[in-house]
């Protein structure tokens, strides 16, 4: 397959590379730092959508090395609310809390927003686009809460990729749910097998550009 299409500065030019953005939910967690290993032995940047209770705030080291080494630090609210089912006020809070959380940690303010489960409305719309954020789907899951089959993760994101596509995996660990275990040793295969089809690993931003994100608009 050909190398990746790169511009005069020496980025990735997405318009004529077959891009595709690897992104991590849930973040950080007792597992990311692992996750961090495996992305810089690859050589490759994700973005991180954090959630500030009990992650953010709990390992604020990881989310430092997170934009240590070139990923990009957004968020997925405080505390995982569905900004669907609660009262615009709460949704204010929940996002807002959120970003200001990383921004506490690494000096930046998030500007994307992936909302809890891919639930949004007009409503949830408009209150991101007052407070300057983008919304982050996602065209590739591999439903990596529900097993713990690493394979089967991989096999099922590099069926489900395509050129421009967003991947979500997650890094959380639950006591109750033994199905986040499979997601960190199906990294390996899935950037392997991308880049061996003549995929280029980009962040989200990296894959919008020359665009900016914009606020309120939905990117999956």
């Amino acid at each position: 397959a050909a190398g990746p299409a790169r511009s005069p500065s020496g980025s990735v030019d997405c318009r004529k590379a077959r891009c595709v953005a690897l992104t991590f939910d849930d973040s950080p967690s007792v597992r990311t730092p692992q996750i961090l290993d495996i992305l810089r032995r690859y050589g490759v940047h994700a973005t991180f959508f954090t959630l500030g209770k009990y992650h953010v705030v709990k390992y604020p080291g990881t989310v430092r090395r997170m934009a240590a080494q070139g990923h990009e630090v957004e968020t997925l609210t405080w505390s995982h609310r569905i900004l669907t089912e609660i009262s615009p006020a709460d949704v204010r809070e929940e996002i807002t809390r959120g970003r200001d959380a990383v921004a506490t940690v690494i000096g930046r303010r998030p500007v994307m927003l992936r909302p809890p489960q891919g639930h949004t409305s007009p409503t949830v719309t408009a209150i991101c686009r007052r407070l300057g954020m983008a919304q982050v789907l996602w065209s590739a899951s591999a439903s990596d809460y529900q097993t713990t089959d690493s394979a089967l993760i991989t096999s099922r994101i590099l069926a489900r990729t395509g050129p421009g596509g967003i991947i979500l995996l997650h890094d959380r660990v639950d006591p109750t749910n033994r199905g986040y275990n499979g997601t960190v040793a199906a990294i390996p295969g899935i950037v392997s097998g991308l880049e061996a089809r003549g995929y280029t690993f980009v962040t989200v931003t990296q894959l919008l550009a020359p665009s900016k994100p914009r606020p309120g608009e939905v990117y999956e």
